[in-house]
């Protein structure tokens, strides 16, 4: 496969990727960090797959059920055709829970004909680090792994299940189903109850999306993008994945392959604030909560990213025994990353906070907690914003004084002083605006190059960096400042290839880049825009809209070349970016709905 035609589901639990031809090829039960059941993604061969097999006279073509999760991907040959209905429940119960169990329906659905198909179910548990053996029982078919990896999923279904297993022809004369379980279930499923799972998980996905506001322009590409982020939401902790998948190569046949199955204090701030911009209170209220939950100690520093679980220690091994993406190793488990200080993830956890505040107001629920949260923040800052950092993008060399971090460390002291005011604590107001000026001048003296015009990517540097583009965003200079216009005008210069951007052009610890970060291309279409060039933003936002895949989704990288989608997909960043350029162009056409968010 030349791209990443992928469509995802999910229920806030787990996701499940599926190819436009209607093959499961990534699934990680029962939760998204778990070993893989499905891996075809990273080895065609040792991965596992759930396929839906046609002969050549079928056309087949996917798209989402308008404004939910549920992917349809349709087969038809103009007299036989059928629908594959691929989701995993999520709906309300009763009181405040949510029914979203470890489990991946596959509705199959008759349109006309007798259309005929095969299946070819063969499950790989544990990353397929063991031997995986699938038997027939009574009710369901069972795939388990030996005893010292052991693990077991189930599958249930209306077809024969001799057929199923065997890979022989199936003849479609009505609905039927197939049910794939990490759990045995008490109850047996029936076509009845299926059908009723698929109505509520729809009308859940469209209750959630009416409560998004709509906009005149890009309302369809902010819709799937939203709900993108929302996939990618674990509901048990509040926490935000980067995304689905991992070892996916930003560079095919290299080594930038990395696992973002977690929840990156950076990532999911921007994430949350995106989606309280669009007016989802709770998922908002859950990750503030999950960053609550990660302070025991007032003097404890954050690290920059952590377990969906709150776990802390992310050992990085890998798994040598998969082939990798297109040939792409190593596949790795865990990310060494989680020991790096990047002193940028404070400015963005005070921007969150104080963003909460203003918008919900300071009687929201653990306003104490959150009041010593930025006490401890301030006091990390003052002690610590002097020293270099490995910075956003995370270069494993030497730290250097990278510009987007002291902006970010300015951004922690503004916000600091901001949520101080709304909860009328003045004692220490002077002592924090005094270090937000001294933060402020810092930055005017060291990262401004005159030569180059522009801020650099770090202090005394030349090279230009697509993350400082978020000062404006950030408040830290105006759109109308010459100095940030001269900044967007270098980058336009040194970083636009064709459209889309480099993040920076100085090799690192693996080279020169040859595709480009998505999300920095966003950035430089919101800066154009805040300047004032608002034709050539949208023109090169409406560009980039044609880069992604089939079902509108985006990876972490586009490669400059081809335009094929590269890196872990579908990134939160690339799609919190494209839904804030989205909004740019465009105005509500009503008010903020008025009903209470649902989660």
């Amino acid at each position: 496969m030349d791209n990443l035609n992928y469509g995802i589901i999910g229920n806030c639990r787990s996701s499940a990727l599926i190819s436009k031809n209607g093959s499961l090829d990534w699934c990680c039960l029962p939760q998204f960090d778990s070993p893989s059941a499905f891996a075809k993604l990273l080895d065609d061969k040792k991965g596992g797959s759930f396929e839906i097999l046609v002969d050549e006279s079928y056309a087949i073509s996917q798209d989402y059920e308008s404004r939910t999760n549920i992917l349809v991907t349709t087969f038809s040959n103009g007299v036989d055709a059928f629908e594959i209905h691929d989701f995993m429940p999520r709906y309300h119960k009763k009181g405040h829970d949510y029914h979203a169990p470890p489990e991946i329906v596959r509705y199959v659905k008759r349109k006309f004909g007798r259309p005929v198909f095969k299946v070819k179910y063969d499950p790989k548990l544990e990353y397929a680090l063991a031997d995986t053996k699938t038997f027939i029982k009574k009710n369901f078919i069972v795939s388990l792994t030996d005893k010292e990896k052991y693990d077991t999923i189930f599958l249930y279904t209306s077809f024969d299940m001799e057929s199923v297993l065997e890979g022989e022809e199936i003849v479609l004369n009505r609905d039927g189903y197939f049910l794939i379980s990490y759990n045995e279930k008490l109850l047996n499923p029936t076509q009845q109850r299926i059908y009723l799972e698929l109505e509520r998980t729809k009308v859940y996905w469209l209750d959630w999306t009416e409560r998004t506001p709509r906009y005149k322009k890009f309302d369809e590409q902010i819709i799937r993008s939203a709900l993108t982020l929302k996939m990618l939401t674990f509901n048990k902790t509040g926490a935000v994945l980067a995304a689905a998948t991992t070892s996916l190569p930003e560079t095919i046949g290299e080594v930038r392959n990395w696992d973002y199955r977690f929840c990156w204090i950076r990532d999911a701030s921007m994430v949350i604030k995106v989606m309280s911009e669009l007016g989802h209170k709770n998922s908002a209220k859950r990750y503030l909560q999950f960053i609550i939950d990660l302070m025991p100690k007032k003097d404890e520093k954050f690290q920059i990213m952590y377990g969906i679980n709150k776990e802390k220690k992310l050992t990085e091994i890998t798994l040598d025994h998969l082939e990798g993406y297109q040939g792409s190793k190593p596949v790795r488990v865990g990310n060494a990353a989680y020991k790096q200080t990047q002193n940028d993830i404070y400015g963005i956890l005070m921007d969150v906070i104080y963003e909460q505040l203003a918008k919900f107001g300071s009687d929201i629920e653990n306003s104490e907690e959150l009041w010593g949260i930025t006490k401890g923040i301030v006091w990390i800052v003052s002690k610590h914003w002097k020293e270099p950092d490995k910075g956003i993008w995370e270069f494993r060399e030497e730290d250097r004084h990278f510009t987007f971090s002291k902006v970010l460390c300015w951004v922690a002291i503004d916000r600091a002083i901001k949520v101080a005011k709304i909860f009328n604590k003045t004692r220490k107001l002077a002592e924090w605006v005094a270090l937000e000026q001294e933060i402020k001048f810092d930055i005017h003296e060291n990262a401004w190059n005159n030569d180059v015009q522009a801020f650099t990517q770090s202090y005394g540097s030349y090279h230009l960096d697509a993350s400082v583009l978020l000062m404006e965003s950030y408040g830290f200079v105006d759109a109308k400042d010459p100095k940030f216009v001269s900044t967007v005008h270098a980058i336009d210069k040194d970083l636009n290839n064709n459209g889309l951007l480099y993040r920076y052009k100085n090799e690192d610890d693996f080279g020169l880049p040859s595709s480009s970060f998505t999300i920095c291309t966003f950035w430089f279409i919101n800066a154009l825009f805040k300047i004032g060039e608002h034709d050539k933003a949208e023109e090169m936002f409406e560009q980039v809209l044609g880069y992604s895949n089939h079902l509108g989704l985006f990876s972490e990288d586009i490669h400059f070349e081809t335009k094929r989608l590269l890196g872990n997909f579908p990134q939160a960043y690339s799609h919190l970016a494209l839904i804030e350029c989205a909004i740019n162009f465009s105005q509500k056409q009503d008010e903020e709905k008025l009903l209470e968010p649902i989660n």
